[in-house]
């Protein structure tokens, strides 16, 4: 699977309610290619059980399933995994899930981290924040520079993660992002209509890039 494209990040907080799924469903109708389950809780059984309902959400759309900083649901699940700095190592999850699995890092801003992972055996290198974020506030800040500088020196999928909107969608895609990660600007939204129809716009930017 070419990863590129919109990539959806969930926000337990954000999509409380049962929202989860509908909304999910409705962003995979717009075209999200990658979904990633972000849950910290400790409430192993749920998260289990929303794990395994979102990957078959995901199967039925054609996109892919990745979970973040839990390398055994990943495991369990047979899908991806999305480690930050200081969640584990890369190496032993692609030992743990298989060369066909697809893993992302954390790089922040920094290009010897993205170098590492993908020594380790990333699938892709994710840079941010580049935006003011309210996921995370206090995340090292990315510039439109770094992205130009990654994708002259590395060949793996790029993404952008923090803040992105679809203002400053495309400004990232021109500079080489080949995936935007978006949680607030995507799934914000007071319906599940206005989820899809948000990420069919940001979808579209892909299309005319």
């Amino acid at each position: 699977m070419k990863l590129r494209g919109l990539y959806a990040i969930t926000d337990s907080q954000l999509l409380a309610g049962g929202k989860l799924l509908p909304y999910v469903e409705a962003a995979l109708k717009g075209g999200a290619r990658l979904l990633q389950y972000r849950d910290k809780s400790s409430d192993e059984a749920r998260r289990l059980r929303e794990a395994e309902a979102l990957r078959e959400l995901c199967t039925r759309y054609g996109a892919q399933l990745i979970i973040n900083d839990d390398a055994e649901l990943a495991a369990r699940l047979g899908v991806g995994l999305h480690l930050g700095q200081g969640d584990g190592s890369l190496a032993a999850a692609r030992a743990l899930l298989g060369r066909q699995a697809i893993i992302g890092g954390t790089c922040h801003a920094s290009l010897d981290l993205a170098d590492a992972a993908l020594k380790e055996g990333a699938s892709y290198i994710a840079f941010g924040r580049f935006y003011n974020s309210l996921t995370k506030p206090g995340a090292p800040a990315a510039t439109l520079e770094l992205l130009d500088q990654a994708r002259q020196r590395f060949q793996a999928p790029i993404v952008a993660i923090g803040g992105v909107t679809l203002d400053n969608a495309p400004e990232l895609i021109a500079r080489g992002a080949g995936m935007l990660a978006v949680i607030h600007a995507l799934f914000g939204a007071e319906s599940a209509d206005e989820v899809e129809r948000r990420a069919r716009a940001f979808s579209a930017l892909f299309d005319a890039a």
